[in-house]
């Protein structure tokens, strides 16, 4: 059983603004009912075409596939186009007050059709999803033939939100979730961009920090990079003090007083080293 917010709840129950819009200026679908999910967004501009004033949609899914179309119609309402376009799948998640990992595929199928949509109005190509009506053949290589999803959406979503394991991706777009041959696939297309990722950084003239700041990127390394990959094995681990370049961390879960944790303790040392500072040292108590 999902652990659902009430307000996703809410929008499941008491959507919001379903149906179609007759003289849409834009339609966007994405997904299909092979792939168990599908959506259709109906856009409607103001006079001067610069706002959207209105948004409906139809969907198959499920609870969290109405609730998070529900939510980004209401989001949309009142923004330009290309403020539209800065919505996220995180925000249409946020907004509904956080969604199941193994959900999050429906808040990126809401950005999906969004995007579908107003590529459309705009007369281009729409991003190649690799799935549904708009996908477009030679903009990517298809990695899930059951989901028929592309390996440059995959990277897209993977990249926006800092996926680190195959199961994250699944939870995100379904890719490898069905005949999971597409696996060893996408745990490649990971280190790709996990590898672009590092080389842009190391790209970037390296600023001084001061110790405020230094702090603040510890701790947002350690959340978003460090414990999405302890979480996968069953781990985790606690931020205990930081005095200047030395940090002290406490392993929990699977981690605390694991014969390898000294490893760990490593791998947290060199990404900190990696994405902070250089002279970080990484030391493991007890407690």
């Amino acid at each position: 059983m999902w652990d659902y917010t009430d307000k996703v709840k809410e929008h499941f129950l008491n959507p919001r603004n379903v149906g179609e819009i007759e003289d849409a200026d834009a339609v966007g679908e994405v997904g299909s009912l092979a792939c168990g999910d599908a959506l259709k967004l109906f856009i409607k501009l103001d006079e001067k075409k610069e706002r959207i004033v209105d948004a409906k949609f139809q969907t198959f899914g499920c609870g969290s596939a109405i609730a998070s179309s529900s939510a980004l119609t209401e989001m949309v309402k009142g923004k330009t186009l290309d403020e539209a376009l800065q919505v996220t799948n995180q925000e249409i998640a946020d907004f509904l007050g956080g969604l199941p990992e193994e959900k999050m595929h429906c808040s990126v199928m809401g950005q999906e059709a969004l995007e579908a949509a107003i590529a459309k109005y705009r007369g281009v190509d729409a991003p190649a999803h690799g799935h549904g009506h708009d996908h477009v053949e030679n903009e990517g290589e298809i990695v899930c033939k059951c989901f028929g999803l592309t390996d440059g959406f995959l990277k897209k979503v993977i990249a926006a939100n800092k996926l680190h394991t195959a199961e994250q991706v699944t939870h995100f777009t379904k890719a490898g979730g069905a005949c999971g041959g597409c696996i060893p696939k996408i745990k490649e297309i990971i280190a790709e961009v996990m590898g672009e990722e590092k080389k842009a950084a190391a790209s970037k003239p390296a600023a001084k920090l001061t110790n405020l700041k230094k702090m603040q990127l510890i701790q947002e390394v350690l959340e978003n990079e460090v414990r999405p990959q302890l979480w996968a094995d069953g781990g985790d681990l606690e931020l205990v003090d930081i005095d200047g370049s030395n940090v002290q961390v406490a392993f929990r879960k699977a981690c605390a007083g694991c014969a390898s944790s000294g490893y760990t303790a490593k791998f947290v040392e060199q990404k900190l080293r990696e994405l902070v500072a250089p002279d970080i040292n990484v030391q493991e108590v007890q407690g």
